[in-house]
């Protein structure tokens, strides 16, 4: 019989990348929603550059890929499983939000885009000539600044 120390067999899963991933999931879900319904006949204008505009994306960021919508759905899959993984390993502070906020944002997108049919993430926020983005790819840009900024710091982003 093998015996394994205890310490060994404790999932090590930091709570606050998992808090910090479901209220992202949960509030793009919200947002989304909305959209689909308050902007499905009409823009609306909230000022200067900002308009709030629905828009379907059969790629990934800034509509890259459009036509292959299978091999992007299996790809942010297979980043978003690997991105959880190594995350929910983060270090307690910036390390643990930044990652729960890609994680939330990938996650989001995720289930927007198998939620969909045809399978299209739901975008809505227009700032001038950029490309129209969500909630989720706030968060997943957020949390990658968030992890450059701590790297850059020296911090070291996982526990052992």
């Amino acid at each position: 019989m093998c015996v394994v120390p205890r310490k060994r067999l404790a999932l090590n899963v930091n709570t606050t990348v998992v808090v910090v991933a479901l209220v992202v999931t949960a509030l793009d879900a919200v947002t989304k929603a909305w959209a689909r319904n308050a902007l499905a006949t009409h823009s609306v204008h909230i000022g200067g550059a900002v308009w709030l505009r629905l828009q379907y994306n059969s790629g990934i960021s800034f509509s890259i890929n459009q036509s292959g919508p299978l091999v992007t759905t299996v790809l942010t899959v297979v980043i978003a499983i690997v991105v959880v993984v190594v995350g929910l390993r983060a270090r307690p502070g910036a390390p643990a939000i930044g990652f729960g906020l890609l994680i939330g944002g990938g996650l989001a997108n995720v289930v927007d885009r198998l939620a969909a049919n045809p399978h299209q993430v739901t975008d809505f926020i227009a700032l001038g000539s950029f490309p129209v983005f969500n909630l989720a790819d706030v968060c997943i840009t957020a949390g990658f600044v968030v992890l450059m900024v701590a790297a850059l710091r020296g911090e070291r982003l996982l526990t052992r």
